[in-house]
């Protein structure tokens, strides 16, 4: 099969790999982004274009897929299908329908949920039990096409995205080639999405990972597992210091008061009172283990921590 891959940093370049050693495929042009500054798209940045080359396929870098030199490049390709994997950007219709079986998406979510940027991020924030990758059939609508395949692994009581990154980034090759062994049986019958379930979310910014002390405990043990590095850590302040949190955990005792307080030292690290309901004492806090400060030193918190009392904050 005569595939045309769109894709970018390390998902993309597993795809390739992928397709590349698929005796049954023959990859004819790989569109990729150019490299980006994004604090997000830093991260797992293995190179697309730099696998097409050393294989001899063609490359074209491109932002958005829509110009005219693109269209015609396509045509010429005379692609049976279009693998798409982490591209960034809008996918016209002119470009995903040009294959005779048109254009197979492979997305790092259970869909219909968790459609859009970051899936891996949001769903450990969310609690979810599981993660995984959707092959689907792309339509006018973002992440909205119908199912062809779907994969899911487990996530660990004490996952952190970047787990989670290894363990759906194992489902990408195989799910890629064995959807296209499903389009090549010429079958079409493949399985809508609900919509009624579906989520979408934004990228994320520095914003989303600033730690909001009203969360309870679990939710921001969860955020600071989910931001875990080398993604930008979750962050807060303390006496006109960023802070940002490397390790932490549920606190074991529960402690009342007020939200953001550095209140007791507990099994190595320090108690945060955490939740909207904190004063109420039903609430366990935020045991930090390990920091990070602006100039890159990291300590135990302990050794931040050194006097109890004062208050982490959200701004300097």
């Amino acid at each position: 099969m005569r595939v045309v891959m769109f894709g970018y940093q390390t998902w993309g370049h597993r795809t390739l790999k992928a397709l590349l050693e698929a005796p049954e495929h023959e990859v004819a042009l790989v569109v990729t982004h150019p490299p980006s500054d994004h604090a997000y798209e830093r991260i797992w940045s293995d190179s697309v274009a730099e696998l097409a080359a050393e294989h001899g396929v063609p490359v074209l870098l491109r932002n958005r897929p829509d110009d005219e030199e693109l269209l015609d490049r396509l045509a010429q390709a005379q692609p049976d299908v279009i693998v798409a994997t982490n591209w960034r950007t809008w996918i016209p219709p002119k470009v995903f329908r040009l294959p005779r079986l048109g254009t197979l998406n492979v997305h790092d979510s259970l869909l219909p949920k968790y459609a859009g940027f970051s899936p891996l991020i949001w769903a450990l924030l969310n609690g979810e039990p599981e993660v995984g990758v959707t092959a689907h059939m792309m339509d006018d609508e973002l992440d909205a096409g119908d199912i062809v395949l779907q994969r899911a692994v487990p996530v660990g009581a004490r996952d952190t995205t970047t787990d989670l990154f290894h363990k759906t980034l194992e489902l990408f090759g195989p799910i890629t080639v064995d959807g296209l062994a499903l389009l090549a049986t010429g079958r079409t019958d493949w399985t809508p999405q609900d919509r009624t379930r579906a989520s979408f979310f934004h990228k994320r910014a520095e914003e989303d990972s600033r730690i909001d002390w009203t969360w309870t405990a679990e939710e921001i043990d969860r955020l600071v597992r989910a931001q875990s590095d080398p993604y930008p850590n979750a962050f807060t302040f303390y006496r006109g210091q960023r802070v940002r949190v490397v390790q932490a955990s549920v606190s074991r005792g529960v402690y009342g008061g007020t939200p953001g307080r550095v209140f007791i030292p507990e099994d190595g690290g320090v108690v945060i009172v955490a939740g909207a309901q904190a004063r109420r004492g039903t609430s366990h806090g935020l045991r930090i283990e390990r920091v990070r400060l602006d100039d890159g030193t990291e300590l135990a918190a302990r050794d931040l921590f050194r006097t109890m009392g004062g208050y982490l904050t959200r701004a300097a």
